[in-house]
């Protein structure tokens, strides 16, 4: 682990002490202990985040109650053997996916995701593996981030450009695009090629 990764380890976990600081404590001088000990944590992420410190405290210091992972849903869906993808406004592809919202289940997210992003209404299917980020997405984040892969089948649609997506298309294993891999990996659509092939297949975890 080179030193960027250590600050980003440490102010992760400083937000997350103080953020459940907040969350039980009654007493105000511990309060206030503990918003100082936020605001460092996101003051130690400017640098290796090339963010400038308000975006940073936007992003990392307005959650409150005891520090949870985020869920980041994925679909998988199939067609003559190979698998969608969408791609962003940066030109690289993913599953199409993202946060779970607050009042969404992850099978609804799921579902809502895909048709945001590639204009398909879905089915969810099963599920295929619940990872953690930090242990198989190369991107550091300055979340803890659990990302749910679902295999889904397409019920029709049509794309149309947005916000998020710009096209969507299907590929092969090995004719894969050039893949924003903070989101997903080579590894992770290998994985969702063998679950949808595989009848018996048991969900991955770690």
């Amino acid at each position: 682990m080179d030193n960027e990764d250590k600050w980003l380890e440490w102010a992760v976990r400083l937000q997350a002490i103080a953020q459940t600081g907040l969350a039980y404590t009654k007493d105000v001088f511990d309060k206030e202990r503990f918003e100082e000990i936020r605001q460092i944590a996101a003051e130690m992420l400017v640098i290796p985040s090339g963010l400038p410190l308000e975006k940073v405290e936007d992003l990392f210091c307005n959650e409150s109650g005891y520090q949870t992972p985020k869920i980041d849903t994925r679909a998988a869906i199939f067609k003559e053997e190979k698998i969608l993808l969408v791609q962003e406004s940066d030109g690289r592809w993913a599953l199409p996916g993202g946060w779970c919202d607050v009042d969404q289940s992850v099978m609804d997210n799921t579902i809502k995701e895909v048709k945001e992003e590639a204009g398909l209404d879905a089915r969810a299917e099963r599920v295929i593996a619940i990872l953690d980020k930090a242990k198989n997405n190369p991107a550091q984040s300055a979340h803890h981030v659990t990302k749910i892969f679902i295999l889904c089948t397409s019920l029709g649609g049509k794309f149309a450009a947005n916000s998020e997506t710009i096209a969507c298309d299907y590929f092969g294993l090995d004719e894969l695009p050039v893949l924003s891999e903070g989101k997903t990996t080579a590894k992770q659509i290998a994985m969702c090629f063998e679950a949808a092939t595989d009848p018996h297949w048991q969900t991955r975890f770690d």
